[in-house]
């Protein structure tokens, strides 16, 4: 006889909503869910292996008598107007993880074989003029208006490779892990930050547009410089809330486009949107 698993209704609900998935789709998948969900059926431990996989749920919490309270593990500065944001995805908390876990490996490693610290983590504060926080970021990026390159490709990619030259880690996808069926949100998040001293580390959101994945390159960057960890919206078209990532935004825009370059460059007379499109194109 199978052995059938008694699971607190609540948790079915939880699972569901956690994973984003439609719950008609869910149903239609596992015939009985409803009958699971009443608590006039039970299912097998197979079947309960098969749900927790369809919904990214460790198997682990439906043997809990309720639904646990996840939290991002690092500081969580995202904001989408006044207003909280909704409950982190598996795909964002997996991925917070995975970063996490290489992190400690490299750690580890730097240790290991006698690393010195990285000397800009946590050199700056929010008390640094943004101009100067954005000086201090530049050169030792070696990154300028002139080195960005022809598109904001060329430009990501170098400012990429200038960091990890400098001793920040940084990783970029558009999937969690490398499971393709499991895309990335930007709408959820654009990138984080994990502050170290040996192994600072920056993920950006492959899935967002180029030009955004350098403006949270750069703001992520500007977090580990504070040295400290965030998970961030890095949206210079949302009014941040927050006094860090108000400045952080400022340090982002000043590395990418300096403000004395653009007062120089932009020209007043021209339409607002096509002057906007020739100066990200310079």
């Amino acid at each position: 006889m199978a052995v059938r698993v008694e699971v607190a209704a609540s948790l079915y609900a939880w699972a569901s909503e956690r994973s984003g998935l439609d719950s008609d789709e869910l149903a239609d998948k596992f015939p009985k869910l409803r009958q699971w969900e009443s608590g006039d059926h039970h299912p097998t431990l197979k079947q309960l292996e098969q749900f927790a996989r369809a919904t990214r749920t460790p198997v682990g919490y439906f043997f809990l008598s309720a639904p646990p309270d996840e939290q991002v593990p690092i500081p969580d500065l995202r904001t989408v107007g006044d207003r909280g944001v909704r409950r982190p995805s598996p795909d964002l908390l997996d991925t917070i993880y995975q970063c996490q876990q290489r992190q400690d490996w490299y750690r580890d490693y730097a240790r290991g074989i006698g690393l010195d610290p990285v000397p800009h983590v946590g050199s700056l504060s929010t008390a640094t003029p943004v101009e100067d926080a954005a000086a201090a970021v530049t050169a030792e990026m070696s990154f300028s208006v002139e080195r960005r390159g022809q598109n904001w490709s060329e430009a990501f990619g170098y400012l990429r490779d200038q960091a990890e030259d400098s001793g920040v880690l940084v990783m970029v996808s558009g999937v969690v892990g490398s499971n393709t069926r499991r895309r990335l949100d930007p709408a959820e998040f654009r990138g984080f930050a994990l502050a170290d001293p040996l192994a600072p580390l920056v993920f950006v959101n492959g899935a967002d547009t180029k030009a955004a994945q350098i403006f949270t390159l750069a703001h992520e960057l500007a977090h580990i410089w504070l040295g400290e960890s965030a998970l961030s919206d890095a949206d210079l078209g949302v009014q941040a809330t927050h006094e860090v990532e108000r400045w952080c935004n400022g340090v982002a825009a000043e590395v990418l486009v300096p403000l004395e370059v653009l007062q120089t460059d932009f020209d007043d007379h021209a339409d607002l949107t096509d002057e906007l499109d020739r100066l990200g194109e310079c």
